[in-house]
């Protein structure tokens, strides 16, 4: 089937079930941000892969809502789909609502798969529509028309050494029952794959990119109950559970366990539970609308955590370097492109002992592409390197233990006095932030103000976040914090992993981007209070070739002298002699 006929087939259903328009999100029933092939649903129905975006379909009108990152992206996959792309205004915004009240008559009705919507987004849903007297049902298309739909996966999990977490699931269980109990709430059900992964120690394969488990856990004053397919489970990590007391059950009994709670008080993160498991609530339970308390507990790294992560780091720069390596003795002699340079960097990084996956697709980004900040090289047609002008590779891996994310853009060959400019201003907004000192208690918002500042000072900004929080040997994108401009309430407090990340796009030229993971550590007490900085975990040299260095303050010159350094100091002894004279010529102070 060509995605039109299944446009069309999607409509033939509507009009049999009386719905009048359809709404197709690209999130699983776990709000993840990578999904199973089974919930592709909008790669399935439009062919556009791009990981976030929303479909609506009425009788007349099909369309994509995606964010600046997936314009160029949809507007070649949509091209003769039947739908058109709907330019986001806003990013993360459900501007469709708004479009579906204006454009549906009253009595309508809209459906989607109550499944696949979390609480906060199902909710705005039914309170827009609803004054505009349009109703809202629970309906799923896909299994209707999706031949040989994806099963779920069924690869193994494995629970962590507990020594290697640096925390039992005991201890952990702990804590979060103390948050309950401030929230006053007597039961707790948790959606989100990596809160899950954290909480009970246990790490799969059943998501690209992130080495999480499909299951759910309903947790009570006094029991545990783990939703998945256990025969994922080895019979001694059974065995283990069992010991801690936590009781198992198949994936799919959550819905009726859920359906069966009376005369209680439930905490649900509205965010990251789906719809569905509201609606199917009885009207004697209370609901408690808060962020999962797992959220900042595992966003604060332990010391076992912390000296895991310095490792996984070494392991990832010793990959990184003899990556760039490689590519500097190789452009212009073979055919390199821009897939094939992001395979090359992935089995230099599984040469480490330690290596267990990659922890996103990697953007690697040449020339004129660099200035797309999610751009996916092409397999198919790819773009050929040529020793001139600027790489752009923003890349990552997973270790035991540890989870990278970093980004470099290096010279090929000669490059334009505006790429050196501007990378020497995403260089100096990079080192602002890393070399930030702030009180305890900031936010996000007001790094990300010392970074952009440098931008600002020359009129340029750019489109996504400044920072995210990363996991431990977990998603490579984890709240709760963030650094951006938007005023989320959340400190950038101790223990937390955060990247450091700005950049410069000039469509049609070229991109520049810098990522550094950052960890937030105690710093000086004075008379002012207690002041925060930031410790650089992320070991790879920064290129220093085209920097202009008038442009850097003296102290910035330092810091990057120092950090080169402590980059050479940390990989020599993991490199071969041939290797560690490169990099020592890379790493020279300026």
């Amino acid at each position: 089937m060509t995605h039109q006929d299944i446009l069309n087939a999607i409509r033939i259903k509507m009009k049999e079930a009386g719905v009048d328009a359809y709404i197709i999100p690209s999130s699983d029933p776990h709000m993840s941000e990578y999904v199973p092939d089974r919930y592709k649903c909008i790669q399935f129905a439009s062919g556009f892969s791009g990981s976030a975006g929303t479909l609506v379909i009425t009788q007349d009108f099909a369309g994509l809502w995606a964010d600046f990152r997936y314009f160029e992206q949809a507007a070649q996959q949509l091209a003769g789909s039947g739908y058109e792309l709907v330019k986001l205004k806003v990013q993360h915004t459900p501007e469709y609502i708004a479009w579906l009240g204006e454009m549906l008559a009253e009595g309508s009705v809209v459906a989607f798969d109550y499944q696949l919507m979390s609480m906060v987004l199902g909710e705005e849903i039914k309170i827009a529509l609803a004054t505009h007297h349009i109703d809202i049902r629970h309906l799923d298309l896909m299994d209707e028309i999706w031949e040989n739909r994806p099963a779920l996966p069924t690869d193994p999990a494995v629970l962590l050494p507990e020594k290697d977490c640096g925390e039992t699931f005991k201890s952990k269980l702990s804590a979060l029952r103390v948050a309950l109990k401030e929230h006053q709430a007597g039961v707790h059900v948790i959606s989100s794959l990596d809160d899950l992964a954290w909480l009970f120690n246990i790490r799969g394969n059943d998501v690209s990119y992130n080495p999480v488990v499909l299951c759910y856990a309903l947790i009570t004053t006094n029991e545990v109950t783990l939703y998945l397919n256990h025969q994922k489970l080895a019979a001694a990590d059974v065995s283990l559970l069992a010991e801690r007391g936590v009781k198992l059950k198949g994936y799919h009994e959550i819905s009726s366990d859920i359906q069966q709670l009376e005369d209680c008080t439930i905490l649900l993160d509205g965010k990251r539970t789906s719809y569905q498991f509201l609606t199917q609530l009885s009207s004697t339970v209370g609901v408690i609308r808060e962020t999962n308390p797992v959220v900042l507990l595992k966003s604060i790294k332990n010391a076992v955590e912390i000296e895991n992560i310095r490792a996984a780091m070494i392991s990832d720069g010793v990959a990184l370097t003899r990556f760039f390596k490689w590519l500097e003795e190789n452009i212009g002699k073979i055919k390199i492109t821009e897939w094939s340079a992001s395979q090359k960097v992935k089995e230099f990084r599984e040469l480490g002992k330690t290596f267990a996956g990659i922890s996103f697709a990697s953007i690697a980004g040449y020339g004129p592409n660099a200035a797309l900040p999610h751009y996916a090289p092409d397999e198919i047609n790819p773009l050929e390197l040529l020793p001139q002008g600027l790489f752009l590779l923003d890349s990552g891996g997973h270790y035991f233990y540890g989870t990278t994310d970093i980004t470099r853009t290096v010279p090929l060959g000669e490059t334009t006095e505006e790429e050196k400019m501007d990378y020497t201003l995403v260089l100096s907004a990079m080192i602002f932030g890393s070399a930030a000192k702030f009180p305890k208690g900031t936010r996000g918002y007001q790094i990300d103000g010392i970074c952009r500042q440098q931008l600002w000072q020359q009129g340029i900004n750019y489109g996504h976040g400044t920072g995210h929080g990363v996991g431990y040997y977990l998603n490579v994108h984890e709240g709760p914090q963030n650094i951006g401009p938007s005023n989320a309430a959340v400190s950038i407090d101790p223990g937390m992993l955060t990247s450091i990340e700005p950049g410069i796009y000039r469509p049609g030229k070229h991109g520049v981007r810098i990522e550094n993971l950052v960890l937030t550590v105690t710093g000086e007490t004075t008379r002012f209070g207690e002041f925060l900085q930031f410790e650089t975990v992320t070991m790879a040299y920064i290129d220093t070739s085209i920097i202009q260095a008038e442009w850097l303050l003296p102290e910035q010159i330092n810091w990057l002298n120092t950090y080169n350094q402590m980059v050479y100091d940390q990989l020599k002894p993991a490199l071969t002699e041939e290797e560690a004279l490169w990099l020592a010529e890379k790493c020279k102070a300026i």
